[in-house]
């Protein structure tokens, strides 16, 4: 048993997080698959118009019984959203990109936890002044939108020492056991991984996207500001495919958001059918159509560490009784003296 304080104050067996990977590759069938395996899923509802976010919270529910979570960015309007999730009593509702403090007391009058993800020391601070319950600390190494500039493993002991005693989870650069028991050597409480679950059935992402994943190395990312099409000047690792490699120091043309770009293709989210321009930052979900390559392929460094597509509880499996192995097998004979 792979066991945290934060797996009691969150109601799951073990310290696993699914990133919430948007706007709808993490959705409700990834969500309820990790939960049911154990750990807590975490949904991505920015774009979810509040009727299709309260069906979608219930369709995690009717898959699941387990505690989950719904997250959204504080750089876009989610008072609807946050509403939805007091309603439907959503165990943990998170935050990333801003300061969440004027919506814990909402959460917390319905015994609901609030998680906030930073990328600096003082960041963290900010929210564990205004009372979060968690702190996702996220390295640079990590796909997707990423607030700082510190590496994983240099920021999660600082922030840990720092915040004491909120618990702190780790995220960026973790896709196997290696990952999991590092961070919990660091001070985490849990772990976030986002790369490893795109790369499974569950996960709502186009095929082409989850075959580059599992084929890309850790050295086939960048962290850019070019997919800023309606988020500029918002940093981001992605993919570094022919598109991107053809664009990189032009970012200010992606910032740009010019009603102009070509379109690269179509996307659907939230029920709603969206045209994909250039530098648009939807990383292409399952029915994208279109020049799916030239769409923002978000991946974290951990990428080189993700082989196979494989379901969700299986990684959550395989996350827990390889941390248990390495920790038994590897870490106590070191302790006590017992070399191999």
């Amino acid at each position: 048993m792979l066991h945290t304080r934060l797996c009691d104050l969150l109601g799951i067996a073990f310290p696993i997080l699914s990133a919430p990977m948007g706007p709808d590759v993490s959705g409700p069938e990834l969500v309820a698959a990790v939960s049911h395996a154990g750990g807590l899923g975490l949904m991505q509802a920015q774009l979810h118009p509040p009727p299709l976010l309260r069906q979608a919270i219930r369709r995690v529910r009717q898959l699941t019984d387990k505690p989950f979570g719904v997250n959204f960015l504080l750089q876009f309007p989610c008072d609807e959203g946050v509403t939805v999730c007091v309603e439907e009593r959503v165990p943990v509702v998170s935050f990333f990109w801003g300061n969440p403090a004027s919506y814990i007391a909402r959460v917390h009058a319905v015994g609901g936890k609030v998680c906030h993800q930073v990328g600096s020391v003082a960041a963290a601070q900010e929210a564990a002044r205004a009372g979060v319950d968690v702190i996702i600390a996220q390295g640079v190494e990590a796909g997707g939108h990423v607030a700082g500039d510190v590496t994983t493993m240099a920021l999660v002991p600082r922030v840990v020492d720092t915040v004491a005693p909120t618990p702190v989870v780790a995220a960026g650069g973790i896709a196997d056991a290696r990952g999991l028991v590092a961070a919990l050597a660091l001070g985490a409480e849990a772990v976030v991984l986002g790369t490893r679950f795109v790369a499974t059935p569950e996960a709502n992402a186009h095929p082409l996207y989850k075959h580059q994943l599992v084929t890309a190395t850790e050295a086939e990312t960048v962290r850019t500001t070019l997919f800023g099409h309606g988020w500029p000047d918002a940093p981001h690792r992605t993919l570094r495919t022919p598109f991107v490699e053809a664009w990189l120091g032009q970012e200010a043309r992606g910032n740009a958001s010019r009603p102009d770009e070509p379109v690269v293709g179509q996307t659907q989210i939230a029920g709603q059918t969206i045209p994909v321009l250039r530098f648009m930052g939807f990383p292409p979900n399952a029915v994208a159509t279109g020049d799916i390559e030239a769409m923002d392929l978000l991946a974290g460094q951990s990428v080189g560490l993700v082989h196979e597509i494989t379901p969700a509880a299986t990684i959550v499996r395989d996350l827990v009784e390889g941390a248990r192995q390495l920790i038994e097998q590897r870490l106590t004979p070191i302790l006590v003296g017992r070399h191999a």
